[in-house]
């Protein structure tokens, strides 16, 4: 068992590490910076299953770092959630297949509202609907699932993950984002405490 271990961490790792680190990671990053800290708007950032799940954590992780972002969940804004889409918003959409049927809906809807919103495709597919219809594509490098069944979401969803992390961090260091303003952020907690120096 310990090899199989070490073997699936391996994988993983070897997915990150052939995540291609080029030119779109900053046509993302200036995208964001234009419509949101320039024009007013805000990341929306959408995903079915557990790319949505991943969706949530950066939206969470780039507002609490200050870039402002709301998940919108593909399905519910076939029901009037669509309502939280801004003519400034840029849409972060992420389908490992680019195929997702509710995501590439959530892109003809919201182009209806606003024919001109800017769309960031997050996928492993570079020849999907979702990569075709994105202003600028963050691929995966679409690895192999180290689920056995190469089903599962896992490898592909740990690159999402990495992908996210690396456009947070671009996108503080582009704003200058500071120890204090990450305080303002986190009134509660221990990393709020960190924050201000009290541990």
């Amino acid at each position: 068992m310990i090899n199989t271990i070490q073997e699936i961490i391996n994988r993983e790792a070897n997915a990150i590490k052939s995540i291609a680190s080029d030119e779109s990671f900053e046509k993302a990053v200036n995208l964001i910076h234009e419509q949101v800290h320039i024009k007013g708007g805000k990341v929306v950032i959408s995903g079915m299953g557990k790319a949505g799940q991943i969706g949530v954590n950066i939206a969470t992780t780039l507002s609490s770092t200050g870039t402002p972002a709301v998940f919108l969940h593909p399905s519910e804004s076939q029901h009037g959630d669509l309502g939280i889409v801004q003519k400034n918003d840029v849409l972060i959409l992420i389908s490992n297949s680019g195929k997702t049927r509710e995501i590439v809906e959530l892109e003809v809807l919201v182009k209806r509202l606003y024919t001109d919103i800017k769309i960031i495709g997050l996928t492993g597919n570079l020849d999907g609907d979702l990569a075709k219809s994105s202003d600028v594509i963050l691929y995966t490098g679409a690895p192999e699932e180290v689920c056995p069944l190469g089903l599962t979401p896992t490898t592909s969803t740990t690159a999402m993950t990495v992908i996210g992390d690396v456009v947070i961090v671009l996108l503080m260091q582009k704003i200058g984002f500071s120890k204090e303003e990450y305080a303002k952020r986190h009134h509660s907690g221990y990393l709020g405490s960190k924050a201000r120096g009290e541990n």
